[in-house]
């Protein structure tokens, strides 16, 4: 019971010592990329510098002991960081009090909806955001957050937006001020991450840049000469408080609250399952959602903002060396050590360089290789990255991620309301089907219309299927029967069972046999409970289409001969077995849509 709440408990029991060197090296190692990062965020968010190393102690600690994945690094991530910005700042301005203080109550918000979910184990509900969408809306994104470093990067001052066009044009109305200082400094530190990158991957690049850009400020006095500088940092660790609770912002916060838990899960998800791939072993989601929650409620006890998993200080963690969480939980006590004795250090750290670890970092969310391959595999999911894409870089942040959720769910009930139907014919010398349209040699039943759905059947399809077998059905020469290939419904609602009692009613009245094959049990079941299968017969339902077919045969030889179909002992034969036994009761035919009156009585 124990390792089930607490999942630190199974590691910790069972903690090998030959992994200690490697969580050691991975610690270290991680702590020295989310020094800089942690405060390069924060800025992004609107926030104080320190706000991001206080995102980095004790919510990276909990997720340790709470989380299910060995190597992900919790903290501020570039995602949640423009959310927070983009919605916190709609109700007061960037950097306050009251900024800061909605930022750490979304931390609040964010961490009980995660606990929530995992509680309450709805880590499915993450499936609405498509892989396209997310796509769409983090390359979008990244653009955004590209566009809006450029005036710490130039030196000049550009009013807060989310539109990319207004963000330009207020850079270019401003180039005649540009700080060239700031710009060196901003310019050479991106050099030095791509080329670091390069050439030197395992070098903790971000600390380097740092260092560099605080030494040459000090140095040569940079900070007078318009270079803006981080200036003081609070030392020491941060104290433990409930954030204050302002209702009216909250529910102002909500929409944001949910795309935050929803979006920083995706992102952690994401991460945790390709590094658990890796090293062979497997990630619960909703224990994930359990870690991440508390790790968001840490975060809002400590005056800190959304934490969630990051892709790259994730995969520096994994190739430092992590075998467990122990890593993580070295990393924060770095992380906690660094906030008392080494704060000072940063005072002459130039903005310019945080910047640019924002610019080299956001870039490569930019994902290009997802457009070319979904160009060639599915374009439908294509128009949807693209339309996330835009509708975030022209509407907002908010706007975005809701029209990618919204045209997805609508592209999916379009889909389901105008579902594949295949006609089938039969391979020549074989008992096998396909689809007439994709197989050149199948070759259709003479007098039978073979028709495959491929979706449930429900009220939203009804009058689709009438329209199509209605068009189908006039290609067909002196149709006899249809036989509907129900292999890939899954599901019938009483709707479009009664839809098929009318197709039925329609069929006998002109002389047409309404046959089924590959009906699975629960598609079985609502046909035998609305009365459908009485209607059809009891040699209506087959195990196979071919069987189907034999029986059609069999019963136009027969009628050929002047027998009608119910004389053929053959056509009975041909099915193994019927859909279900006729063994409704009169009960069970009463108020159904497909049920005979019953006869009156004298």
């Amino acid at each position: 019971m124990l390792q089930r709440v607490l999942p630190a408990a199974r590691w910790l029991r069972s903690y090998r010592r030959e992994d200690l060197g490697g969580d050691i090296s991975a610690g270290l190692t991680t702590a020295v990329m989310l020094i800089p990062q942690g405060m390069a965020y924060a800025m992004l968010a609107g926030l104080p510098p320190i706000v991001g190393l206080y995102a980095s102690v004790l919510p990276l600690a909990v997720y340790a002991l709470f989380g299910s994945s060995r190597q992900l690094a919790v903290g501020p991530v570039a995602m949640v960081s423009m959310l927070v910005l983009a919605s916190a700042g709609a109700i007061a301005e960037p950097g306050s009090a009251q900024f800061i203080s909605y930022a750490v109550m979304l931390a609040l918000m964010v961490g009980v909806l995660q606990l929530a979910m995992g509680v309450l184990r709805l880590g499915f509900l993450t499936n609405f955001l498509s892989h396209p969408v997310v796509s769409g809306f983090t390359s979008a994104a990244a653009l955004i957050i590209f566009f809006s470093q450029l005036k710490h990067l130039l030196g000049v001052p550009v009013a807060r937006s989310h539109h990319v066009n207004v963000i330009a044009a207020a850079v270019v109305s401003q180039l005649a001020n540009v700080s060239v200082p700031t710009l060196i400094i901003g310019v050479l530190t991106i050099v030095a991450l791509v080329a670091l990158k390069r050439y030197a991957p395992r070098a903790p690049r971000a600390l380097i840049v740092v260092v560099l850009g605080t030494v040459a400020v000090w140095l040569l006095g940079l900070a007078d000469k318009g270079v803006a500088i981080v200036g003081t940092v609070p030392a020491g660790l941060p104290s433990l408080s409930l954030p204050p609770l302002d209702w009216a912002a909250m529910r102002k916060l909500a929409p944001i609250a949910i795309t935050i838990t929803l979006v920083g899960f995706m992102e952690s998800i994401s991460v945790a399952k390709a590094v658990a791939r890796r090293h062979g072993y497997e990630v619960d989601a909703n224990q994930e959602l359990v870690g991440l929650g508390l790790a968001n409620l840490a975060a809002s006890l400590t005056g800190a903002y959304p934490v969630a998993g990051g892709f790259g200080r994730s995969a520096v963690n994994d190739q430092a060396g992590a075998n467990t969480p122990l890593a993580s939980l070295i990393t924060a006590a770095v992380m906690g050590v660094s906030l008392l004795l080494f704060t000072p250090l940063f005072y002459y750290l130039p903005k310019a360089v945080l910047a640019a670890i924002i610019m080299v970092a956001v870039a490569g969310l930019v994902d290009l290789s997802e457009v070319k391959h979904l160009w060639r595999v599915k374009r439908s999911d294509l128009v949807l990255l693209l339309l996330t894409f835009g509708a975030t870089l022209t509407l907002g942040i908010e706007e975005g991620i809701a029209v990618g959720v919204g045209a997805s769910l609508l592209w999916f009930v379009v889909r389901t309301t105008r579902p594949h139907t295949a006609v089938l014919g039969q391979l020549p010398g074989k008992e096998i089907y396909r689809n007439v349209a994709n197989f050149s040699e199948a070759r259709p039943v003479p007098g039978a219309l073979i028709v495959r759905v491929d979706a449930q059947f429900y009220f939203g399809n009804v009058t689709f299927l009438k329209a199509t077998l209605s068009k189908l059905e006039a290609k067909v020469p002196r149709l006899r029967s249809v036989i509907l290939d129900a292999s890939s419904i899954n599901q019938l609602d009483s709707s479009a069972a009664t839809a098929l009692c009318e197709i039925a009613t329609d069929y006998r009245a002109r002389g047409v046999r309404l046959m089924f094959a590959n009906v699975k049990h629960p598609v079985r079941e609502v046909m035998r409970r609305t009365g459908l299968v009485d209607r059809l017969g009891i040699d209506s339902g087959h195990l196979r289409v071919h069987d189907a077919v034999v029986a059609h045969l069999e019963s136009q030889n027969n009628d050929d001969d002047g027998d009608t179909p119910s004389e053929s002992p053959r056509a009975a034969e041909a099915s193994e077995r019927p859909i279900v036994p006729a063994r409704a009761a009169a009960h069970d035919r009463a108020n159904v849509p497909c049920a005979e009156p019953e006869p009156a009585r004298a």
